[in-house]
């Protein structure tokens, strides 16, 4: 449980709080490559860290992301022309290049000098593999791009989708290792799972026991628990700071996929997948026939249709039923189901009235992380190391078969290894889950 401060600490992100500006220290996912797919294209929204601003491809295929009023009279540039190296402002013409240079002036007179004196607020850019991370922090000269193993192979790509909830409260759904059996597979018989698989070490026993490591980038934890005689099954985890979590489905040293749960608000937030191949659950759908929800247009892009107004879709029928992988929350697909349970508690949950126990481990020990990294700006100026050390975030998560007598964090040293190729290893191990 956290004091009503430290909750107010945690979550807000506003660029005059001390997330927000922790936050600020990173480069930060913004949007998908695919969200301008051409130079020229049209602007596009973009809600970060509580600021309003449109990104843009230039003629040149350069990404700009400015300040979404222009500096004249306020009018979005969301309607601007993007024209010739530029994106100008319809009401009176100015006109602005990806570093927030006013390049063109048609309303002044010609002598006039004053496009010289007006810049937009503008952050730089760089993409990679399908996605554009913007750097909204006080250094002159960025910091460098985070490994982020998902973002960086040859094959790589990304996905997005936007939610309604504050980003914390959907991390803590990824660091949450032991809702997956009940939430998600709360009606999968154990009866039905290959033996010796993790999937059927899963089912068999709901609960784990947690240990904690801490690393430069953030957290590791391992939740165990028993496998076949004298072994047990781990699954291993990694946070990364400020907002990013390798989740442990899969196989350890094998698995390569990270998320990222930006705040575009305190109350929104856009989800960012990168792996080396396209993840395998879709964004979720209405039925046939069924309206799509309105919403607003900052919070509208990459929204999936299933959300609160539907209900996400719930099926009582199903859920009376009680079988299949849907069976135990008549809710379709992992991610409407986790959207559903981050969404009800709220735009931003009261975690004051939180009872927290044991296999909420990884939750608290993230939390710690975060606000003493918070605490630190604000009193010391200092940063986590990772910022200036890519080579920082190279964990990998997934899970493994231990012998019971034996130091997890030596046993899979060379197993939580980024950039790692391990052939010897069987994927089948995993199970259908």
């Amino acid at each position: 449980m956290l004091s009503r401060e430290e909750n107010e600490l945690i979550t807000r992100v506003g660029p005059d709080t001390p997330m927000g500006r922790l936050m600020r220290q990173f480069w930060i996912p913004a949007l998908l490559s695919s969200e301008l797919p051409e130079p020229d294209c049209a602007p596009v929204r973009v809600l970060l860290l509580c600021e309003r601003l449109i990104a843009f491809r230039d003629t040149t295929g350069k990404v700009g992301l400015i300040q979404n009023h222009c500096p004249h009279r306020g009018a979005s540039l969301f309607f601007g022309r993007n024209e010739e190296a530029g994106l100008r402002c319809v009401y009176h013409g100015w006109k602005f290049d990806t570093d927030g240079n006013c390049i063109d002036m048609p309303n002044e007179p010609a002598e006039s000098d004053f496009k010289s004196k007006v810049r937009a607020v503008a952050y730089p850019c760089v993409e990679r593999n399908g996605l554009v991370w913007t750097y909204m922090g006080p250094r002159p000269t960025p910091p460098p791009l985070p490994d982020i193993e998902g973002n960086m192979q040859p094959n790589s790509v990304a996905n997005a989708f936007t939610q309604v909830g504050n980003w914390l409260q959907i991390l803590e759904g990824d660091l949450d290792t032991i809702h997956a059996g009940l939430l998600h597979y709360g009606s999968i018989r154990v009866e039905d799972q290959p033996l010796g698989t993790f999937s059927e070490y899963q089912i068999r026993d709901r609960t784990a026991r947690f240990e904690m490591l801490d690393t430069d980038a953030g957290v590791t934890y391992g939740a165990y628990r028993p496998a076949g005689p004298g072994e047990r099954y781990w699954r291993i985890a990694q946070y990364y700071f400020p907002f990013w979590a390798s989740t442990p489905p899969g196989v350890l040293g094998l698995k390569v996929m990270q998320h990222a749960r930006v705040p575009m608000d305190d109350e929104h937030t856009i989800s960012f997948t990168v792996v080396p191949r396209r993840p395998s659950h879709p964004a979720a759908q209405l039925p046939p026939d069924t309206a799509r929800p309105v919403r607003d247009p900052w919070f509208d892009r990459l929204a999936n249709d299933l959300c609160a107004v539907n209900d996400f879709g719930i099926d009582r029928s199903v859920q009376r039923q009680n079988t299949g992988p849907d069976g135990f929350t008549g809710i379709h697909g992992i991610i409407a189901q986790d959207g559903a349970m981050t969404t009800s508690m709220g735009p931003t949950v009261d975690r004051t009235r939180e009872h927290l126990g044991s296999t909420d481990a990884a939750i608290i020990r993230v939390r710690r992380r975060l606000l003493t990294a918070a605490r630190a700006l604000e009193e010391t100026g200092s940063v986590p190391a990772c910022i200036d050390n890519p080579a920082a975030f190279h964990h990998r998560a997934g899970g493994v078969l231990l012998p019971e007598d034996v130091d997890w964090i030596e046993a899979t040293r060379e197993l939580r290894k980024g950039f790692v190729d391990h052939p010897e290893l069987d994927p089948a191990i995993n199970g259908p889950l």
